[in-house]
């Protein structure tokens, strides 16, 4: 559909007489009434009836004009979604409940002004393809995955280094626990039944069992975490890990514990990817906050993935199990 004979209908419906169109529309009035004509012989429908007063609608004029103007809507919303500036920031979290999320929480408290459209993709791969094509800004990932590289033109960033507790129930050997060495945790049967095979999470927690012996039971099916914390709550031998930054609420009667891992904390690396052709105002604004705002690793050792590690921010010696000293990122 001609959107210029659309804008035309509308400014005429609005005037009520094809002159003031006109002159609204900055064009003669013939033009107005050669594009109402065509626009009525593509609809094969009379828009307006000539009376000595002007213009008036006719009852499928009437019927076409809340139409038309949702049409003109469209168009501007379609144009602002590819002008820097004019469109919200387009930033993926994963899921919502993690700590990137949180990140990006704060980033908007800091800056109201900036809008956000928070979008949650699955892996990796497609949030950074995502990223290379222009469908979204930028990206919370862990990035460096084992024999990946990033594509020609993305860049990232370290933002975070989340450290993990381990997560039990209070019939758990681990439960009274103040803290425990991952070491601790051989031989022990840590569930992750959202620990999807090719995901970077996945490459994570498959190197953090290698590491410290643990084994990594991903039986599913996976309801969420809700029910997690209900198969958790009950067991006396399932364990799971999550983030200190991660917000849980539970039933009293769970009694679910949250027990501190240390000498080395396993961090899970968070960095913010971006295109670095990308211009838009608020994507430079929150790389300024995070960098700004990047919270202070834990204290003492920490352990990632050697795939995990950027020899450029370690400044610590990393040990046959990857650990590295508080020194680092």
């Amino acid at each position: 559909m001609d959107l210029t004979a659309v804008r035309t209908f509308v400014a005429a419906a609005d005037a009520g007489r094809f002159q003031d169109a006109a002159a609204h529309l900055s064009i003669t009035q013939q033009a107005v009434s050669k594009r109402i004509a065509v626009l009525e012989r593509d609809l094969g429908v009379r828009l307006f009836s000539r009376t000595p007063r002007g213009a008036q609608l006719t009852v499928d004029g009437q019927a076409f004009l809340p139409h038309a103007r949702n049409l003109l809507l469209a168009e501007e919303r379609a144009a602002a979604s590819v002008r820097p500036g004019r469109r919200p920031l387009r930033v993926d979290v994963i899921r919502r409940r993690i700590a990137p999320a949180g990140l990006l929480r704060g980033f908007h408290r800091t800056h109201p002004d900036i809008e956000l459209d928070v979008v949650t993709l699955f892996d990796a791969d497609a949030a950074v393809a995502a990223v290379h094509s222009g469908t979204i800004d930028a990206t919370f990932r862990a990035v460096t995955m084992p024999g990946r590289q990033l594509p020609d033109g993305i860049e990232a960033t370290p933002v975070f280094d989340e450290p993990l507790q381990l997560f039990t129930g209070p019939a758990h050997r681990f439960a009274t626990a103040r803290a425990i060495n991952p070491a601790q945790l051989a031989g022990e049967r840590i569930w992750m039944p959202g620990n999807t095979p090719g995901t970077e999470w996945g490459a994570y927690y498959d190197a953090f069992a290698a590491a410290f012996g643990f084994t990594l039971d991903t039986i599913g099916p996976n309801f969420g975490l809700e029910s997690l914390i209900d198969t958790i709550a009950d067991s006396a031998t399932l364990a799971t890990f999550l983030s200190e930054q991660t917000p849980l609420v539970w039933p009293t009667g769970h009694d679910l514990r949250r027990v501190p891992l240390h000498d080395p904390t396993p961090v899970y690396p968070h960095s913010l990817v971006w295109h670095a052709d990308n211009r838009h105002p608020g994507l430079a604004a929150l790389r300024t906050h995070l960098a700004a705002t990047r919270p202070a690793a834990p204290d003492g050792a920490l352990w990632t993935p050697p795939w995990a590690q950027r020899p450029e921010a370690v400044a610590g010696a990393v040990d046959a199990r990857g650990a590295r000293s508080s020194a680092g990122p």
